[in-house]
């Protein structure tokens, strides 16, 4: 079974801020656990776990902490639990902090045990006003228990846990903006180097993880390596939380194995297609990725196997398009999405992301000309990698990802040569 029905989100299990009922659940155990082990030791658990960043780039959870460790210890550390998940068809973090705060909290006290942080900063979009009562209240029930109080005692330093409301931007969730926004400031993508790691917030090494992310950390710990790993299919470790949405008949949050078939996560949890359509495609990992087919219906959904497939996991949402729904149509209303969201500090983006929704929106109406579409597929070579951050790139890919799957879509509704 998975940790969903286990412990995450089964409804018998959604015991919100209620920090007694979530220590009675075996809560904690994993702290417990931690406090004996030396940082070196919890950051090993973490990479032969094989835990990745659930949040959409999938890179080694423990690279990042390993960074943050080595950075002096005499210095203030700062971890950032990255809860502003802004994009369509993403809701998994919002659930888990309005749901489950009390793991999510224990998995950022052992990562502060690991590399030694004394500032936990909860970052959360002002709009999931669940998400922010319910995380307030769990970290004044932390804050008086003897978990936090063995906690400082271990750490030998305060440590400071704060929940704080981004700014409800969407590019707020990029990480060196979500240190812009943790200063006070509008979240505008710093340059990198340096990396957070080495000058983050207030120019102190910083960490920044998604939410769901750090609610596995504790079962890792308390459960064994091998545990975790055993959760996963084929070479995947672990549970992604799947977000599925679109034109199938039980949208929601499903917590799968790492590796589940798209076969599966469409027709078997999420019922299949609404009455009477047939599957077309699936934005994967969101509208800022790219699109698999009914031929990659067999596809398993962990980060390399997605890849293979031209493809990214991305967040892990899934958002089904039915047959007799345009591709073209459903494009222009994400790139308009980024166009609207783009902060303005990198030209390329601002007018990039505006003049593809703008080609976008002529072609989808039937004002287009093939001189337009040439100018798209151009635009598509052009401004990858001219954004500080991944704005830009996440925009151009779905318009990319679209090009090459329904090029016809895109002929069939601009206006014939002349």
């Amino acid at each position: 079974m998975s940790v969903l029905n286990q412990v995450l989100l089964h409804p018998k299990q959604r015991i919100g801020a209620d920090f007694d009922a979530w220590r009675a659940n075996r809560g904690g155990e994993g702290l417990l656990s931690a406090l004996g082990e030396e940082g070196a030791g919890l950051i090993a658990m973490i990479r032969d776990a094989g835990l990745r960043g659930l949040g959409g780039s999938g890179y080694p959870t423990y690279r990042k902490w390993e960074y943050l460790a080595s950075q002096s210890d005499t210095s203030d550390k700062y971890l950032i639990v990255n809860g502003n998940e802004d994009e369509p068809g993403t809701f998994k973090d919002r659930l888990l902090l309005a749901e489950t705060p009390h793991q999510v909290i224990e998995g950022a006290a052992i990562c502060a045990l690991a590399c030694n942080i004394n500032h936990i900063v909860f970052y959360i979009n002002p709009e999931q006003e669940a998400a922010l009562d319910s995380m307030g209240a769990a970290v004044a029930q932390w804050q008086g228990s003897d978990l936090y109080s063995d906690l400082v005692e271990r750490l030998g330093r305060p440590l400071e846990l704060r929940v704080m409301a981004s700014s409800g931007h969407y590019i707020g969730g990029e990480e060196t903006a979500a240190i812009e926004s943790v200063e006070g400031k509008f979240p505008f993508p710093r340059h990198k180097p340096p990396y957070p790691a080495e000058s983050g917030v207030h120019g102190l090494p910083t960490l920044v993880n998604n939410t769901e992310t750090l609610a596995n950390v504790g079962h890792i710990v308390r459960n064994g390596v091998a545990w975790f790993q055993g959760l996963g299919l084929g070479a995947a470790t672990g549970t992604k939380i799947y977000c599925l949405s679109g034109d199938v008949l039980k949208p929601g949050a499903y917590e799968l194995p790492m590796g589940t078939p798209l076969q599966a996560l469409v027709f078997d949890y999420g019922g299949g297609m609404l009455v009477g359509k047939k599957f077309k495609a699936v934005f994967t990992g969101g509208p800022s990725n790219t699109l698999l087919t009914p031929k990659d219906l067999d596809v398993a959904l962990d980060f390399e196997s997605v890849a293979e497939r031209r493809s990214s996991l991305g967040t892990g949402a899934m958002i089904v398009v039915s047959e007799g729904t345009g591709i073209v149509k459903r494009v222009t209303e994400y790139v308009n999405f980024f166009a609207d969201n783009s902060c303005g500090q990198c030209p390329a983006c601002k007018t990039g992301t505006y003049y593809i929704s703008r080609l976008l929106s002529r072609i989808d109406t039937g004002h287009g000309s093939r001189a337009d579409l040439d100018t798209l597929v151009s635009l598509c070579q052009l401004l990858p990698g001219a954004g500080r951050c991944h704005l830009l790139d996440g925009a151009v890919k779905v318009v990319d990802s679209s090009l090459y799957h329904f090029r016809d879509e895109y002929d069939q509704a601009v206006e014939p040569i002349q």
